[in-house]
C-alpha cells in the first residue's frame, strides 16, 4: 500500500530521509510509563497493543515489556524496515491512521507515541475507535523539551522557524479534535525525563531527526547545524562537554472508548 500521499509532506520526505539519525537521536521515556501503560492503559499478557504511527520503534520496547501482543503500524517504510530489524517479534504493517490494516473490535489498546499530531482529526478518531475493542483505551504520549531551561528554549526558537506548516505537539491543536463522541474524558499525566548522551546525539541528532529539519534543503540543514553549534560554544553548561543532559516533559494522555 502506498501511503505516501497520506501522510504530511514534512513526515513523508523527513523521516523517510533520516530514519538513521531518529533512531540515534530521540530520548527514551521515563520508567513511571511502564506503571502507567500497566495500570491506566491496562496493558497485559493476553491484550492486544496497535502501536500506531510506530515509526522506527522507539516506544514499542516498552509496549513488548507489557506482555502484550503488539501490532505496529507505520506509513513510512523507511522507518517501519528499522522497526521490524530491531524487534522482528512485533508484527509490523504499513498503513496510516485513516486507514488501519486491522478488523473491527481486534485491539485493546492504540497508543500513538510522538505521533497523535499528525493526524488529530475526526477522521483517524473514528478508525481508532473502530479497531478498538469496547472498553479499550487511547493512550498519547510524547516527548518535549523542557523550555523552561533558557538554554532549552533558545534550542527550540532555532527548530521553530523552520517548522511551516507541519504540526506539532507543543502548539495544542491536536486537542481540538476532542471531544469526540467515541471516547470518554481524558486522563493527563506528566513526567520528568532525560537525555544524557553527546552533543551530536542529544542536540544534534535530535535536531536533524525533527521532520521538517530533516526535509530541508542541505545548505539549510547546515544552517541549522550552525547556529546550534554557536548556541554550543556560548553556553558554559553546554561547551566542551563530552556528554551533556537535555530536560525533558514526558507528557502521556488516556481515553477510554465510548461504547
Amino acid at each position: 500500500m502506498d501511503t505516501r500521499a497520506d501522510i504530511h509532506h514534512a513526515a513523508a520526505t523527513g523521516y523517510a530521509r533520516e530514519a538513521d539519525t531518529y533512531v540515534r537521536g530521540r530520548p527514551d521515556y521515563p520508567p513511571e510509563i511502564d506503571a502507567w501503560l500497566h495500570d491506566t492503559v491496562r496493558l497485559q499478557p493476553g491484550t492486544i497493543v496497535l502501536d500506531l504511527g510506530a515509526g522506527t520503534g522507539k516506544f514499542t520496547p516498552r509496549l513488548v515489556a507489557t506482555g502484550a501482543h503488539v501490532i505496529a503500524v507505520e506509513p513510512v517504510t523507511a522507518m517501519l524496515d528499522k522497526l521490524a530489524a530491531a524487534l522482528p517479534g512485533v508484527e509490523a504493517k504499513v498503513g496510516t491512521a485513516e486507514a488501519i490494516p486491522l478488523p473491527d473490535a481486534s485491539v485493546d489498546a492504540v497508543v500513538c507515541a510522538q505521533a497523535f499530531h499528525w493526524f488529530a482529526n475526526a477522521e483517524a478518531l473514528n478508525e481508532i475507535h473502530r479497531v478498538l475493542k469496547p472498553g479499550g483505551r487511547l493512550a498519547l504520549v510524547w516527548n518535549m523539551r523542557d523550555a523552561r531551561v533558557p538554554w532549552v528554549a533558545q534550542i527550540d526558537r532555532i527548530v521553530n522557524e523552520f517548522e511551516g506548516d507541519a504540526p506539532r505537539y507543543y502548539t495544542g491543536a491536536w486537542r481540538k479534535a476532542f471531544p469526540h463522541s467515541g471516547f470518554g474524558p481524558m486522563d493527563e499525566r506528566h513526567y520528568a525525563n532525560a537525555h544524557t548522551g553527546s552533543p551530536e546525539d542529544v542536540i544534534f541528532n535530535r535536531v536533524r531527526s525533527t521532520s521538517f529539519i530533516a526535509a530541508l534543503p542541505p545548505e539549510k540543514r547546515a544552517e541549522v547545524d550552525a547556529r546550534l553549534q554557536a548556541l554550543i560554544d556560548a553556553e558554559p553548561g553546554l561547551r566542551g562537554r563530552a556528554v551533556v543532559t537535555v530536560p525533558y516533559d514526558t507528557a502521556a494522555y488516556c481515553l477510554p472508548r465510548a461504547d
